[in-house]
């Protein structure tokens, strides 16, 4: 929910003027402070208020300002303004905590369009949790790429999130109501990536035999998403640099070109400026990749947002159960101190762990085995109780699977069209099954007859 209080810290009120005129017709309450110390006595009485903190404020300077302001309103949202050639500031005050910045001489629209992205952060279209200051201000950064259709390049360590971030930049998009198509780069053979991204025609190569659209075509209109970009071969590199400048692409075996409009967010865990020197990554390439950065810091430096993302992967996890659980005080401290070298995916498993191995309402510290004092054997033997529950899960829900295929088998006589239509899958799909049931010793015919029908 938007905060309707805003406190305007700029020494020359006048110059001023015209951004509080409007932010006062969006409805807004609008404070002014002509010096730093006042700002923060304002926003100390409404700590939930949006300040703007300009660069020409006598008592104190602005990277000192906003830094005094976060920790006086950690939640607080915090704009910079700055001159539009003071580029370099703009980035110092985002590193001070600052959550968004404001080139000045500014339009009307842009102040409109600012806090329309502060409000989007607040609520917006795709959840991600996210409450630490500097996640927060990778989402105000992420908002502003999602106006664009420029070029996004993610960075961070593997199981960060990058994935939720593009969705996050899609959804928050004028592309949002189009696909959004994501491809791994690394989890596709060399033979096959290129015929995944480009498509192919009827005949391109041994296999081939009809017609494949690529995963460029596929996102027309939408998102691209290739993670583990640093993943690419080096020769795929040249071709999609072409397919990025030229805008077309070309599916194996053809020569027509087929026009792109697309958004590209590309994601990798490398160093790509490292992959450059080591001759494995194409420099033009990234140069191309690079327009708009961001980097999802590991979840070790983003502490605030650890207990709201196990409180979520719990609620995610244990839907459907018919008792709720919560982590114990001694738990949530042990995943406050954890390093969590795996980030967010580590995070999802460990809960995943701890809700096999709890006993009644409490996830315990002992539920989690994290604690570095429990012996490799003791983990060992957890993780095979984990994985025999699963299992265990899988084959339960598969014998329910087959018993509703028999039943629906009784119910129509055996006929199998009219059993596959009931089941919502093709006759061919349904032979599949019925003669993966019978390998594993279940007499189907016998079922039907002695449900009182004739096979």
């Amino acid at each position: 929910m938007k905060s309707s209080d805003v406190i305007f810290a700029h020494r020359c009120l006048i110059q001023a003027a015209a951004a509080i005129k409007i932010l006062t017709a969006e409805g807004y309450t609008v404070r002014n402070a002509s010096t730093a110390a006042d700002a923060l006595a304002k926003l100390r009485l409404q700590p939930d208020s949006l300040l703007f903190v300009a660069d020409n404020l006598t008592d104190m300077d602005m990277l000192s300002t906003i830094r005094r302001a976060k920790q006086v309103a950690i939640k607080g949202t915090v704009v910079a303004i700055v001159d539009y050639q003071q580029s370099k500031l703009a980035s110092d005050a985002m590193q001070a905590g600052a959550d968004d910045y404001l080139l000045q001489p500014y339009q009307p629209e842009q102040i409109t369009a600012l806090m329309k992205r502060n409000q989007t952060v607040q609520s917006p279209k795709r959840e991600v949790v996210a409450t630490s200051r500097r996640s927060l201000q990778v989402l105000q950064m992420a908002h502003r790429a999602a106006q664009t259709d420029a070029t996004v390049l993610i960075t961070g360590e593997s199981g960060t999130g990058k994935e939720v971030l593009a969705r996050y930049v899609h959804d928050n998009s004028p592309r949002s109501e189009g696909p959004f198509v994501a491809i791994n780069c690394a989890a596709i053979p060399e033979s096959m990536l290129e015929a995944v991204l480009f498509g192919h025609t009827k005949g391109a190569f041994t296999g081939a035999t009809q017609s494949q659209a690529g995963k460029f075509e596929e996102a027309n209109g939408g998102t691209l998403l290739l993670d583990e970009i640093g993943e690419m071969p080096p020769a795929l590199q040249a071709k999609l640099l072409r397919v990025l400048q030229e805008r077309q692409v070309e599916r194996l075996g053809s020569h027509r070109s087929i026009a792109l409009d697309i958004r590209i967010i590309a994601a990798t865990n490398v160093d790509l400026q490292l992959a450059i020197a080591e001759r494995r990554f194409r420099q033009d390439l990234y140069y191309r990749l690079d327009v708009l950065p961001l980097q999802w810091p590991p979840l070790r430096e983003r502490k605030d947002d650890i207990l709201p993302l196990a409180d979520h992967f719990i609620r995610k996890l244990n839907a459907g159960c018919t008792d709720s659980c919560s982590l114990s005080e001694e738990a949530q401290q042990v995943l406050l101190h954890y390093s969590w070298p795996g980030n967010i995916r580590e995070l999802e498993n460990t809960i995943q762990r701890a809700l096999v191995m709890r006993h009644g309402h409490w996830i315990t510290a002992q539920d989690l085995m994290l604690n570095d004092m429990l012996s490799t054997m003791v983990e060992g033997a957890i993780t095979d109780v984990v994985e025999d529950a699963k299992q265990a899960l899988k084959q339960s829900r598969k014998n329910a699977e087959h018993q509703f295929i028999l039943d629906t088998l009784a119910r129509f006589n055996g006929k199998r069209n009219h059993t596959a239509e009931a089941l919502g899958m093709s006759t061919r799909a349904l032979r599949y099954k019925i003669a993966a049931m019978r390998e594993q010793g279940i007499n189907i015919d016998s079922y039907i007859h002695q449900s009182g029908t004739a096979a």
